[in-house]
């Protein structure tokens, strides 16, 4: 099967995906998940004092102020920055004090929440993720304490409901997911080597994108190593995907050198999903990956290519390294930033630099599904 096979199914899958979907009102409904954001980050602000009348103050300030827990400083450094070029909040650059917040409250975060949920509604999320971003919204202050872990309001209860609502269960995921199924199903059909397509899935944890990938593999000759950081995403998947024989599972750290954990060329095909931008080195991840593959295999990333006010105020503070280890992206281009997430140019460069040729990159730049800005990008070695 030739690349442009690959890519033609991979689309058509895609665009499977989004009949029915109004393309062209993603941006507006994106943009008020946005707003809604902005309106918590500045509520905050407002009710923890940090900008009264005349009070001009630093980053660092404002997070003493607040008892912002160290590993979470980046975050509020982020929220000043977006405040500041959405005209919340004025920033004097010379001395790098903050004033004049737009003031907030949690009647303006009140008011907010019937556009949230018609946000909500419109990219496809289910009930839960309201209740999410308000629950999160309200507890922003324990957050940014490290009083209260995301993780406990993301599984409350042990329930994957919430998660999976995220990251699988949306017009965006369905979208990248069956692109991704697609491409993957095609490498599957076309090869013919003595023994089955090698895939290999890291950070796949509550397997939003591995759901949707194991029908369209069941039945040809694959085997697919989930892997993840966390035991407990591996005993979860064991049970959900115990009727997918094909399946090994496994600890896998992005942060630690592939092939101290697999051998070199091992692999004919690998997943990130989501997961990538969590690398201390995004260079030093990619260049590893490449020694996994064989020649001609290919690396498969799914990745939010732009900064959602909404995750800056809820998922990103899944992203804070724990004290003692170093931040992701402190040692790329992306140190010194405070910000987590690669353009598509810096990922398309990125895998070019690793020595990768990218094969597919979809949804289009000029389609209206880019506004939510996450990609899928198959590069081969």
């Amino acid at each position: 099967m030739s690349v442009e096979l690959i890519r033609q199914r991979a689309a058509q899958a895609g665009e499977q995906a989004m009949a029915g979907v109004n393309r062209a009102a993603l941006p507006s409904f994106m943009r008020r998940l946005d707003e809604a954001a902005l309106v918590a980050m500045a509520a905050t602000l407002h009710a923890g004092g940090a900008f009264r009348a005349g009070v001009a103050r630093t980053a660092d300030e404002v997070g003493d102020l607040l008892r912002v827990a160290p590993r979470h400083r980046w975050i509020l450094r982020r929220w000043l920055a977006v405040l500041s070029t959405e005209g919340w909040l004025r920033h004097d650059a010379s001395p790098g004090r903050y004033h004049g917040l737009r003031p907030a409250t949690r009647d303006d975060l009140a008011a907010t929440a019937r556009d949230l949920d018609a946000a909500r509604a419109g990219l496809g999320y289910p009930a839960a993720m309201t209740r999410f971003f308000t629950t999160t919204a309200a507890n922003l202050p324990q957050l940014l304490r490290d009083e209260v872990p995301l993780q406990a309001l993301l599984f409350a209860d042990d329930d994957l409901a919430t998660a999976e609502a995220a990251y699988k269960d949306n017009v965006i995921n369905g979208y990248l997911n069956a692109v991704t199924a697609a491409a993957l199903a095609a490498l599957a059909s076309r090869h013919h080597g003595a023994q089955p397509l090698r895939i290999l899935e890291l950070g796949a944890g509550i397997g939003g994108t591995t759901t949707d990938v194991l029908p369209t593999l069941a039945g040809q000759p694959v085997t697919y190593h989930f892997t993840d950081v966390s035991r407990f995403f591996l005993d979860t998947a064991r049970d959900r995907f115990a009727a997918y024989d094909f399946l090994t599972y496994g600890l896998f750290d992005i942060n630690r050198h592939p092939t101290d954990q697999l051998p070199a060329g091992s692999q004919d095909v690998i997943v990130a999903a989501n997961v990538a931008h969590n690398a201390v080195d995004v260079t030093r991840l990619l260049a590893g990956l490449r020694t996994l593959l064989t020649p001609g295999g290919h690396l498969l990333l799914i990745e939010s290519c732009r900064e959602h006010y909404q995750i800056a105020t809820s998922m990103q503070f899944l992203m804070s390294a724990r004290p003692g280890t170093p931040a992701a992206g402190s040692g790329d281009l992306r140190a010194g930033t405070d910000r987590i997430f690669l353009t598509r140019t810096q990922w398309l460069a990125q895998l070019s630099a690793t020595g990768f040729t990218a094969v597919l990159d979809l949804p289009h730049p000029d389609d209206p599904l880019s506004a939510l800005g996450q990609h899928v990008f198959l590069a081969a070695r």
